[in-house]
């Protein structure tokens, strides 16, 4: 035990810590809580609204209800869109990635690579994630995914 300084004991000598003194009772107030609901994010994302006619001047168009009878499916996005994306790779490779594939996703790239091919004339390359579900497409065809997709239903 015994000497002072930074290492040195002192801790025999110490007094022991007292109780914190009371806290007064906390009083919950509901009355004005709508105002900060109102400021708060939604808790999920609400579904679209219904529209007199597709496509909307945006462009969307609603998967249809069910969803069609295929060994594979494309979900949405969580903004109910598709999941399509355009990327540029090492400066000027182009490469369009579809999302969010469920199911047989070799059936889905055969008959996308044919379809893409009849639209373009010539059939794109293209690289197959079964773990992540995604496929890559050479190329920015994005607008014959797209229209692919919306014949399909998704």
């Amino acid at each position: 035990g015994g000497g002072g300084g930074f290492w040195g004991g002192g801790w025999e000598r110490s007094t022991p810590p007292r109780d914190p003194p009371p806290y007064p009772a906390v009083v919950e107030s509901t009355e004005e809580f709508h105002f900060v609901e109102r400021l708060l994010p939604p808790a999920c994302v609400p579904s679209p609204p219904q529209h007199p006619s597709y496509p909307t001047p945006s462009g969307w168009i609603p998967p249809r209800v069910p969803p069609p009878a295929l060994p594979y499916h494309v979900g949405r996005s969580r903004m109910h869109n598709l999941p399509l994306y355009r990327r540029v790779a090492n400066g000027n490779r182009r490469i369009t990635e579809l999302r969010r594939i469920r199911g047989d996703i070799w059936a889905l790239e055969k008959e996308l690579r044919e379809f893409v091919g009849q639209r373009v004339g010539k059939q794109p390359l293209t690289q197959v994630n079964e773990l992540s579900g995604t496929l890559r497409l050479k190329g920015h065809v994005d607008n014959e995914v797209r229209a692919w997709l919306l014949l399909k239903g998704f």
